[in-house]
């Protein structure tokens, strides 16, 4: 019978994995404090409105990649795609649209049915922030700079290009709409499938398509800048005066998009060709539509999502774990009283290995494979003597060492 084996699209964190993901995670969870973020942790499912709503019925995400079913009670839920979704509807259900601003960062599992390749599961992890409640262009900058600071702590800044653009204000993104469709409808014979089907749900989609003949047709589609009214521009002059007085350089990308109609102004997204074609890490925008579309008040927000997985493959290996000393008790009595020892020896801060069965040579064995960095013999004799006997596994040097100095002695080895 063939062993089992993970579901499609999902992956096993073992420990060196599990220790870049944690590396990552907790890099954004540090910076994003500096940064005045509160941690936030929502559901993994929710009500599939919480996701249909927002993100549109009609689109690829809803039809064909969301994980839906119905429960034993009969209520259709979701594994979360995304999370801005589900932090908005955390905001909503528990009366914090008085409190703005808020700043939230998350990190954890998101799912979609999509066809796995390098950095991309259908189970995947995320960290990401949102800011709700702020209007100006502020909160965009300071969003993109907290990414931009994770990245180079992550040492990772140098292979990635900050791309940016403004989708103007709901007045300016509705002109250009209208521009996009008078625009591709004279080329509707010639558009893939997929943008015809966009055409009248999400023309700003077919901006992004990556089909030859749909990349021919938008090299003369109008561009977005000339149908942004005064206001929009303004705000867009703000946001790159902002990131040019702290440093950022960036690329105007005037064909980076969002389809839907709740993104207004700041559309961005760090870029890397490091991990083949070029892939987003870091992506975000301002979405000042969507609380008002899932039920709230009108509140602005802006924010970002970055794949955890994706950021993991470009850091350099972590340090691992401190290397474990190993308590190699000899005899039934010493087996009690390594109990006692291991739990001395981890007060002082030490990472303890205890043989749970085996002789000398078994748990020596075990030394070795763990990677201990010194071993510690306590048998008969040691007990009736107040010491143990400490190997210095790279060495091969050993003493007898009085108990009360064990901790010190071990310290200095690691």
């Amino acid at each position: 019978m063939p062993a089992l084996q993970p579901a499609r699209g999902t992956q096993d964190l073992l420990p060196e994995t599990a220790r870049r993901h944690r590396m990552v995670s907790e890099t954004a969870r540090t910076l994003g404090e500096l940064y005045g973020f509160a941690e936030i942790a929502t559901p993994i499912f929710e009500f599939t409105e919480v996701f249909s709503r927002p993100i549109g019925e009609h689109t690829d995400i809803v039809s064909k990649e969301m994980y839906t079913f119905t429960d034993r009670g009969g209520e259709e839920l979701t594994l979360r795609p995304e999370n801005t979704a589900g932090v908005v509807r955390a905001v909503l259900s528990n009366g914090l649209t008085q409190s703005t601003p808020l700043k939230y960062f998350y990190s954890g599992p998101m799912f979609r049915y999509e066809r796995p390749q390098r950095g991309r599961f259908r189970q995947f992890h995320q960290i990401g922030v949102e800011i709700l409640g702020a209007a100006r262009a502020q909160a965009d900058i300071e969003c993109i700079a907290l990414g931009w600071r994770i990245l180079k702590a992550l040492d990772i800044a140098k292979h990635v290009v900050l791309e940016l653009n403004t989708l103007g204000d709901p007045e300016s993104r509705a002109a250009y709409r209208d521009a996009l469709v008078s625009y591709f409808s004279a080329h509707h014979a010639r558009l893939s499938e997929d943008s015809r089907r966009r055409l009248e749900r999400n023309p700003l989609r077919i901006l992004d398509s990556k089909d030859p003949e749909d990349v021919r047709i938008n090299a003369d589609a109008p561009p977005f800048d000339a149908y942004l009214n005064h206001a929009s521009r303004d705000f867009f002059a703000h946001v790159r005066d902002g990131l040019g007085r702290i440093g950022i350089a960036y690329r105007l990308n005037p064909r980076l998009v969002r389809g839907l109609d709740y993104y207004t102004h700041t559309v961005f997204e760090f870029v890397t060709t490091d991990l083949g074609a070029q892939g987003t890490v870091l992506a975000g925008g301002r979405y000042d539509g969507l609380v008002e579309l899932m039920g709230g008040p009108a509140m602005p927000g802006v924010g970002w999502a970055a794949g955890i997985e994706r950021l993991a493959l470009l850091i350099a290996e972590p340090p691992g774990p401190p290397r474990p000393v190993a308590l190699v008790p000899i005899g039934e009595a010493a087996e009690a009283a390594a109990l006692t020892l291991a739990e001395t020896l981890r007060d002082a801060g030490l990472v303890v290995d205890l043989g749970y069965s085996g002789n000398v040579q078994r748990r020596m064995r075990r030394a070795d494979r763990i990677g201990a960095r010194a071993a510690v013999l306590l048998g008969d004799d040691e007990i009736a003597a107040g010491v143990a006997t400490l190997r210095d596994l790279d060495s091969g040097a050993q003493a007898a060492v009085p108990l009360g100095e064990l901790p010190a002695r071990l310290k200095a080895l690691v």
